[in-house]
């Protein structure tokens, strides 16, 4: 079996790239281990008011609207920051709708399907039994991307998260980050979605072991505070985030052009963990590269690197000074509240930086 594209994942990155590909008349063939799409929810489901996709039906996939950001930093008094509005979204439905239009544009998905080998020549064995040499091979295959680690582009440094629902006590429209030196690597974070809320934590991976007691703990905190109510929480999901910065996206099977897109080109935000937006968009970008280079425009897939290192080099060079400053600052002890809040982009002097 031979397409013009094979997208290995069909996640926010995945569908657009199978839909942007298809859409230029390529045939594209779509597949994802997951029997559902969009579940399990493995993201705080927040993006950015300047986010904006024509074809979404924002009504239907949002949850409510944020009106900006809550900081604390330890035991200092909450900072609000206006500058971070936004929406909650439903991850489930606003994946689905993703995959749907993927299909809709002629794309042939194929879920409860996963990658189990890639050969040096480009072709990708399918747990279905299919062996496929596509044409062009884009690996939307998440942080510990299958595709990437075959043409030697792999994540090396990662957060690991632990989420739950649970129950808000009050309305609220602004999300909530906690900054404690005990969330080493990381933050706490409670995003309303209406009358429940994602609470959660993020930690430098070696640091894991400690998710379950401190998520436990800031539960506790938070309802004896009377911000969320004290029944039991639930849908716990947990998942790795890439904050290493982006990886070289383009990359060679034998004939066979590899691109990555998502979190399997490190596309999250180092500091904030943040990538659905440039999920969306890189795979965009990877799927009308592929159709350029497919409708024989040798330059297309350079440009693709050129597209991405524009829109995401300076801003994840910036975090990743950032998270390296708090690092380091680690080394003579628990860093104070004034390190901790310098490292978080709600701070003025998180863009005091000339470097970029």
């Amino acid at each position: 079996m031979r397409p013009d594209v094979l997208v290995a994942g069909l996640g926010p990155a995945g569908a657009a790239a199978a839909a942007a590909a298809a859409a230029a008349g390529g045939q594209v063939l779509a597949v994802d281990r997951r029997r559902v799409i969009g579940e399990p929810v493995q993201c705080a489901e927040f993006v950015s008011a300047a986010f904006s996709l024509e074809a979404m039906p924002w009504d239907a996939v949002t949850s409510q609207p944020i009106e900006g950001m809550m900081t604390m930093v330890e035991a200092d008094a909450p900072q609000l920051a206006g500058d971070f509005r936004g929406r909650m979204i439903s991850r489930l439905r606003f994946d689905q709708v993703l995959a749907r239009g993927a299909a809709v544009r002629g794309a042939r998905c194929l879920l409860a399907t996963s990658v189990t080998g890639i050969l040096a020549d480009g072709t990708v064995r399918l747990s279905s039994g299919l062996a496929v040499r596509p044409r062009i091979l884009i690996g939307a295959d998440g942080p510990r991307s299958r595709v990437g680690a075959a043409i030697a582009r792999s994540n090396l440094e990662f957060v690991a998260t632990r989420q739950v629902t649970v129950p808000l006590a009050h309305r609220h429209v602004a999300t909530d980050i906690f900054l404690r030196a005990a969330f080493r690597g990381g933050y706490g974070w409670l995003f309303p979605k209406g009358q429940s809320a994602n609470l959660g934590i993020g930690v430098e991976q070696r640091h894991r072991h400690q998710l379950k007691p401190l998520l436990r703990a800031l539960q506790a905190e938070l309802a004896a505070a009377g911000r969320i109510g004290r029944a039991g929480a639930v849908q716990l999901t947990g998942g790795l985030i890439p904050v290493g910065g982006r990886l070289r996206v383009i990359g060679r099977l034998g004939e066979v052009p590899v691109l990555l897109a998502g979190d399997a080109a490190g596309l999250t935000n180092p500091v904030t963990g943040a990538g659905i937006e440039a999920a969306v968009r890189s795979g965009e970008l990877a799927g009308a590269a592929s159709a350029g280079w497919l409708a024989g425009r040798s330059a297309a897939l350079d440009d693709y690197e050129e597209e991405l290192a524009a829109l995401y080099d300076v801003p994840y060079a910036r975090a990743l000074r950032r998270r390296r400053a708090l690092a380091g600052a680690y080394a003579g002890g628990l860093p104070g509240a004034a390190a901790l809040r310098r490292s978080w982009i709600s701070s003025a002097d998180y863009w005091l930086d000339s470097a970029g």
